[in-house]
């Protein structure tokens, strides 16, 4: 099969938030969103496939010095890096690919490109996702057996983040938004069901235990069982310090609730000290950490059980480390991680990926801090929501992912292209040199 890239545009939009997250070191109230549409040429054929991911601060590159404008433009470059090298690369360029010798800013960019090529390709060939990686039509040099047995499921449960500013109860909420959607951890549960939760800490363990138990005051109130995954997002020194954190915390459900937890150790000390010990209470996975292609094995040596898949850090990257986790065997596991991707093609392409993965549930949140599709124009909205009336409703006035029961439906998303059927308006955004 013979392709190659005959032009790459990037656009932006910002993201307005109808609540503030804090993650890590960042409160965020806005943020751009990026976008690329490639145009290319298979074998005479045209054919153009979009992208889309937001520009999140203070997650790449950590560097207190650096300003949220300083982030943006840090991954602005690593596009227009991204797009010089598939430009240059002739027929067959396969560009990105998460190369293993630069970090996550410089994959960002080459992660984008990667999901609009291969959205281009699918849609030239009329097949989806599903089967151009089933089919190995980018050459993946990954065994044919793994591949082909890949099998994805039609839903998914959506795993709930709880940000260390987000309100509990409606005596937390001294600030309301009142639009109408939930805005409490009890009203996200009363409206969309949730079973599956992911709780920030923050490095501080008796800040950390007062939370999580007000927090469990209220998820003790589902019926049934609810799992929970904890987020450190980087905050503590050492692997001691979580086992501190966990030893204090003294509600047995919460406890045994916790089915791993994610990157707690800051990245500079993650990978330099044996964790075994913490990894026998709880599996540990890597997510910052995650910056090559080698970061995974490294991380197994150290005693971490798993690794997020995000699509920002690269859908051949998560396809890899998936493949490593069936040799390895039980024990080791990959989760879906990610809580600012946007309803439209970020949403689905995410989706599609992990869920072709096999996971059962995946952390999804950008539909909670952000009024849905309502900043986009009312023709663009209406095109996704026909297009994919499983995952999508319009309440509110707008349009948004829809939840029930926890779980979000996903079915339209085996179709040609990357999951998509609809396309971003390209005429409503800015465009980015």
């Amino acid at each position: 099969m013979r392709f190659s890239v005959q032009q790459v545009e990037f656009f932006e939009r910002q993201v307005h938030l109808r609540m503030p997250f804090r993650f890590g070191v960042v409160t965020l109230t806005e943020a751009p969103q990026a976008f690329a549409r490639v145009r290319i040429s298979l074998q005479g054929r045209a054919a153009e496939g979009a992208a889309a991911e937001m520009l999140a601060p203070k997650w790449f590159d950590k560097n207190p010095a650096l300003t949220n404008e300083d982030n943006f433009e840090q991954l602005r470059d690593s596009m227009r890096q991204a797009r010089a090298g598939y430009l240059a690369g002739g027929e067959n360029t396969a560009y990105g690919h998460s190369r293993p010798t630069v970090g996550l800013v410089e994959n960002f960019g080459p992660a984008l490109l990667d999901r609009a090529v291969l959205d281009a390709l699918c849609r030239a060939l009329g097949i989806s996702f599903y089967d151009a990686i089933r089919k190995n039509i980018v050459a993946l040099d990954l065994p044919s057996q793994f591949l082909e047995a890949l099998k994805p499921a039609s839903q998914i449960a959506a795993r709930h983040t709880v940000g260390m500013v987000d309100p509990i109860t409606a005596l937390d909420n001294r600030t309301p938004v009142k639009d109408g959607l939930p805005e409490t951890l009890e009203e996200v549960i009363a409206r969309y069901g949730h079973r599956w939760f992911k709780l920030k800490v923050g490095g501080d363990a008796k800040a950390d235990v007062e939370r999580l138990s007000a927090i469990a005051a209220v998820l003790d109130r589902i019926p049934g069982p609810y799992h929970v995954s904890l987020d450190g997002n980087e905050q503590y020194a050492e692997a001691g310090a979580v086992i501190d954190l966990l030893s204090r915390i003294d509600n047995e459900r919460l406890a045994s609730s916790i089915v791993f937890i994610e990157q707690p150790i800051k990245r500079q000390n993650a990978l330099a000290a044996d964790i075994s010990r913490l990894a026998k209470l709880k599996p540990v996975i890597i997510d910052e950490s995650d910056d090559s292609l080698d970061a995974f094995p490294r991380a197994k040596a150290l005693g971490y059980r798993g690794v997020s898949s995000k699509t920002c850090k690269g859908l051949y990257k998560s396809l890899i480390n998936a493949a490593r986790c069936k040799a390895w065997g039980d024990g080791y596991f990959m989760t879906g991680e990610d809580l600012t991707i946007q309803a439209g093609m970020a949403l689905q392409q995410d989706l599609a990926l992990v869920s072709l993965l096999g996971l059962a549930h995946v952390e999804r949140n950008g539909h909670h801090y952000v009024n849905g599709m309502a900043g986009l124009p009312a023709h663009e909205q209406e095109q996704f929501l026909v297009n994919h009336d499983d995952l999508y409703e319009q309440t509110y006035g707008a349009v948004r992912v829809r939840i029930k029961g926890g779980m979000m439906q996903m079915k339209s998303l085996d179709c040609p292209g990357f999951a998509s059927r609809a396309m971003p308006d390209w005429h409503a955004m800015r465009r980015m040199q």
